[in-house]
């Protein structure tokens, strides 16, 4: 299936979800914010040529959503018949894992759910998948490498994303002299990963590494994986760690070498 047939069966099947989450809700809990089926959209910027074919790639699966927040793309894929699995660990899932658990019960879906953290053992509920979604969740790993190589052993490919950025600081708010940062770093040619502060990017303390382009280009290559397509997307002109509108985001298609 194109990737652009692919995106709008994923905007139908949002419309049906988002029906689902306002029957389900109960006030207990609130659902992950951000539309995590609209990659979809940026999967058609991003895939060219016979990577177009997603559909070909994912093929009857399984697939494995790691990263998850309420599964809308586990539950989109198990709609289009391809078995799905989730990988959330709920101490950092926006509602402790309730939302995918409630979405699962109210669609009668098979999707097995792991909660794990990936921190500490980076285990699947699968031995082999077909594909991987890893989109937004590779930032929050203390230990990216060790996540990327274990998951080039379990999944043929994989579609990655994560927030990276071409400076180390903003141009305005200047530090003092000798201050941490007090000088202003092009990041983007040199192969390095910005350790931020707990509150320094979007006041998160489950954030840790912000990688350059080429520091996340070498680690795909070292963790094993050959890069098919990237783009990146946002501030590609002046990104850094700490301001909201110097969020530039990295989109990679891979397949594993092992």
């Amino acid at each position: 299936m194109d990737i652009a047939r692919m995106r709008a069966k994923a905007a139908a099947f949002r419309e049906r979800l988002e029906e689902t989450k306002r029957k389900v809700g109960d006030g207990s809990f609130g659902w992950y914010p951000y539309g995590t089926l609209d990659n979809f959209t940026v999967l058609d910027a991003l895939l060219k040529g016979p990577n177009r074919d997603l559909g070909a790639m994912v093929g009857a699966g399984p697939v494995v959503d790691i990263g998850a927040a309420d599964g809308d793309t586990a539950f989109f894929m198990e709609s289009l018949g391809i078995s799905a699995h989730v990988v959330d660990y709920p101490p950092t899932n926006f509602n402790g894992c309730r939302g995918v658990r409630a979405l699962r019960d109210a669609l009668e879906s098979s999707v097995d759910i792991l909660e794990t953290d990936l921190d500490r053992r980076f285990t699947l509920p699968g031995q082999r998948y077909r594909f991987a979604f890893f989109l937004g969740i590779l930032y929050h790993l203390k230990n990216p490498f060790g996540a990327l190589e274990a998951l080039a052993e379990h999944a043929e490919y994989a579609v990655v994303s994560t927030r990276i950025a071409r400076f180390n600081r903003a141009a305005v708010n200047v530090p003092a002299p000798g201050a941490v940062n007090a000088e202003r770093i092009a990041m983007c040619g040199v192969p390095v990963a910005y350790l931020v502060e707990p509150s320094e990017c979007n006041n998160d303390h489950t954030n840790y590494w912000i990688f350059s382009e080429a520091g996340l280009r070498r680690l795909f290559d070292r963790s094993g994986w050959e890069v098919l397509e990237f783009a990146t997307f946002g501030n590609t002109t002046d990104s850094d760690p700490a301001r909201a509108d110097g969020d530039e985001r990295a989109f990679a298609l891979l397949r594993s070498r092992r």
